[in-house]
């Protein structure tokens, strides 16, 4: 080596030349897994607005960029809905809810346990606590604490016991010990408030009178840009908009079901995800598609 010349060092943050190491990785997953999702959405204008590419990186920051919605985009745009609710129906086609139940007011008590808590966990209560109590009326001659040791499990035990106690002494007193069918009668219902209601219309009585928003179709409509709302009602207001009455209740079902299989709310599966080319959500793990920086969770 001649003197005075001294050898060129690596950057002290790890980058060469100014490329992100996260966008070379991200090369070879692209190259290998994007060809099927290709050719998905050519014959749909509205679903194909978003140039398929993947992952770009600013050569300045080093960062990897986030495109905003290309001109003309319309997420909630009726075809793009309806290839939504079609890739569904081929993954979810006959799902249900999957809290264990027998009766309406089985499912009404599962679903109020079921806040903050996973329905494996509810599966697991319920069974026993339905044996020792089998009625509406033996559940409303209990005080809400001789409750609480049968659902300590499912967290926030005092208040559901509660409820649980408080819904089944006014179905009795006022509904002859039969839970109501409809909406507005449910909502006076200690611990009932819309997402519960919902449940039990749709998937026992066969009503769709709203959209189940629980926490994942809170993430996935938002990921999907199917709203930018994030309290509950809202979104089910939304959504009620864009989503046809029949498919309401398997609409709810089928977002429940992806999130918990695929759509995860950290870390989704985006490289397996039957929706991955027409999602341009920002916090994607991997993506052939643009991604908008306000579709998140």
């Amino acid at each position: 080596m001649a003197r005075g010349v001294t050898p060129r060092q690596p950057a002290r943050t790890g980058r060469q030349d100014k490329v992100s190491r996260s966008a070379a990785r991200a090369k070879p997953l692209a190259a290998k897994s994007g060809q099927r999702f290709r050719d998905a959405n050519s014959s749909h204008p509205a679903l194909s607005a978003a140039p398929h590419k993947a992952k770009k990186t600013d050569k300045a920051s080093g960062k990897k960029a986030t495109a905003g919605k290309p001109p003309g985009y319309n997420p909630v745009a009726p075809e793009r809905v309806a290839e939504i609710l079609k890739r569904l129906d081929a993954l979810y086609p006959d799902v249900t809810c999957a809290l264990t139940h027998s009766s309406a007011w089985e499912l009404l008590v599962a679903t109020i346990l079921s806040a903050q808590s996973t329905d494996v966990n509810v599966n697991r209560v319920t069974p026993e606590l339905f044996r020792k109590y089998p009625t509406v009326e033996a559940f409303a001659a209990l005080n809400p604490e001789q409750l609480e040791p049968d659902v300590r499990s499912t967290g926030f035990f005092r208040n559901k016991s509660k409820s649980v106690v408080g819904a089944a002494k006014k179905i009795v007193s006022d509904f002859g010990g039969q839970v109501p069918d409809e909406m507005d009668k449910l909502l006076t219902l200690p611990g009932v408030a819309r997402k519960t209601a919902n449940v039990v219309l749709g998937t026992w009585f066969k009503k769709a009178e709203g959209v189940v928003v629980d926490t994942h179709v809170h993430r996935i409509s938002r990921r999907l840009e199917l709203t930018t709302q994030d309290d509950p009602q809202k979104i089910e207001q939304d959504l009620m908009k864009i989503i046809p009455r029949d498919k309401w209740i398997l609409f709810s079902h089928q977002i429940i079901w992806h999130g918990r299989k695929i759509c995860y709310a950290r870390k989704p599966s985006c490289a397996t995800c039957s929706l991955e080319n027409i999602c341009h959500a920002a916090d994607k793990t991997w993506s052939t598609v643009d991604m908008h920086k306000n579709a998140k969770a």
